[in-house]
């Protein structure tokens, strides 16, 4: 059940990405820049909800807000139901990420899951080619800092999912772009590969399957994950799943909460940590 729940959590943040990458791998390609006419969905929240085996897993939900120069996403993740009593996963991460690059600049997360409970930020340094962890373990008080190589500019494990939704994805086409979560820094290869139609809690959509996987050969054939995004120039994150030996796991949306709605405002999720926001703008 403790691998399910851990699922649940890093399917919300490219789960295959987020493995270790291996000495001798490929350079990191840059970045594309932010397409002209790209609109951000700042103010929106999207809720999703998991399930594995017709069993209710858990639910999350994310959204993205104006920052001054800098966009922010918030997100949660929390194990509900049956699956709640017997391990309980309540996580909150935040990230800031330039919204004329991509590039990240901050990523917080507070991880409460079973007994273990942290708080980990990481900083990533472009100048200094270096993301610098810091992570505290709230049961113990063991403090832990590590700085690693990055390429320069990556995006981080939230900002990823919508920097894959700012392409063209069109079918046939392939996109290659880092990742880092404090460790190695890890290239991610999306292949587009076809328009489906998706029916969820919140509508039917048109959509275009996205699999995206670690540019490693000695990582592809740990397990397979699919995201879709409609298809249309909001490129809406609708449906995941992964697929490990254990079975499939799916999260579709169920909800959208749109800027100015009661709904929306009620739903913005606390900083991880817990700790009060600086900086961000109101929600257009």
């Amino acid at each position: 059940m403790r691998r399910i729940l851990q699922a649940l959590i890093l399917i919300l943040a490219l789960t295959l990405p987020l493995l270790p990458q291996q000495p001798g791998g490929t350079p990191a390609p840059a970045i594309q820049p932010v397409p002209e006419g790209y609109r951000f969905p700042n103010g929106t929240v999207f809720h999703y909800d998991a399930e594995w085996r017709l069993l209710k897993a858990g639910s999350a939900s994310v959204r993205m807000d104006a920052a001054g120069a800098e966009e922010r996403i918030t997100a949660t993740g929390d194990s509900i139901g049956v699956v709640a009593l017997l391990y309980r996963v309540q996580d909150r991460f935040e990230t800031f990420f330039d919204r004329r690059t991509f590039c990240s600049r901050s990523i917080s997360k507070h991880s409460e899951e079973g007994t273990h409970k942290r708080d980990t930020i990481i900083h990533f340094n472009q100048a200094r080619r270096k993301s610098v962890l810091d992570e505290t373990n709230l049961r113990t008080g063991q403090k832990k800092h590590t700085e690693q190589d990055i390429p320069g500019c990556v995006t981080d494990v939230l900002s990823g999912m919508f920097y894959l939704g700012s392409l063209p994805l069109q079918p046939g086409s392939t996109y290659v772009f880092p990742i880092n979560d404090g460790g190695q820094t890890v290239n991610v290869r999306a292949v587009v590969e076809e328009r489906e139609e998706i029916k969820t809690p919140a509508g039917t959509f048109r959509t275009v399957r996205v699999q995206p996987s670690p540019d490693l050969s000695v990582l592809r054939n740990r397990g397979k994950l699919w995201l879709w995004y409609t298809d249309d120039a909001n490129h809406t994150l609708i449906q995941m799943k992964t697929r490990l030996f254990w079975g499939t796991l799916a999260i579709q949306l169920v909800r959208i909460d749109y800027p100015g709605s009661p709904t929306a405002a009620e739903a913005t999720p606390p900083p991880a940590g817990g700790r009060p926001a600086t900086g961000v703008g109101n929600a257009r």
